[in-house]
């Protein structure tokens, strides 16, 4: 696949995660441009609480141009409108020690 800056195509769907506020959006839940409520932009693939994190988080596929971090989106959670900021992944960072190949601990 050529980048886009050699006279490739971009790829139509990029995963993100997204920060929602209020209730957690679950799989099939719509993304929605922020400025726009019909233009639905993509799908959640999965979501829950995150108790690390202390907010609701989730994971989907939303157009090409949408997926930058810190852009604002709509998420269809049971009906309703809830706010939605596409964020980087992972939403927290490992912090654990992995061992180099070929060492021995001390």
């Amino acid at each position: 696949m050529k980048p886009t800056k050699e006279g490739g195509t971009a790829p139509e769907r990029r995963r993100v995660g997204i920060i929602v506020d209020g209730a957690p959006a679950r799989e099939g839940a719509q993304i929605l441009a922020a400025e726009d409520t019909e233009n639905v932009i993509g799908n959640v693939t999965s979501g829950c609480p995150s108790p690390t994190l202390g907010k609701n988080i989730a994971m989907g596929y939303v157009k090409n141009g949408y997926h930058k971090a810190g852009t604002e989106v709509g998420v269809q959670v049971r009906g309703k409108r809830r706010k939605g900021v596409v964020t980087k992944m992972p939403f927290v960072p490992a912090k654990y020690w992995k061992q180099a190949v070929g060492t021995t601990p001390a």
